[in-house]
């Protein structure tokens, strides 16, 4: 397992009820479940709507099983944005 730093902005960040909080993961799939399971209701609905970054880079279309997490990393958790 590794520790991670999950950071969540604008409406996951709302839902969440705070910027950021540590979990234990292997994978992406593994913390977003951690995730689900801490925080039920509105933010289990945000994060269907949300992209992710892994130590800054873009998950983007790979399955979540396979984004493996390295000790001390960081998953940001970006809603849509509006604005222009």
């Amino acid at each position: 397992m590794a520790e991670v730093t999950v950071r969540f902005w604008a409406a996951a960040k709302a839902a969440a009820g705070v910027a950021e909080e540590p979990y234990d993961a292997v994978t992406l799939a593994e913390a977003l479940a951690a995730v689900r399971a801490r925080h039920p209701g509105e933010l289990t609905r945000v994060l269907l709507r949300c992209s992710f970054l892994v130590d800054g880079d873009p998950v983007g279309t790979r399955a979540h099983e396979t984004v493996r997490l390295a000790e001390g990393g960081t998953v940001e958790v970006l809603p849509p944005f509006a604005g222009g």
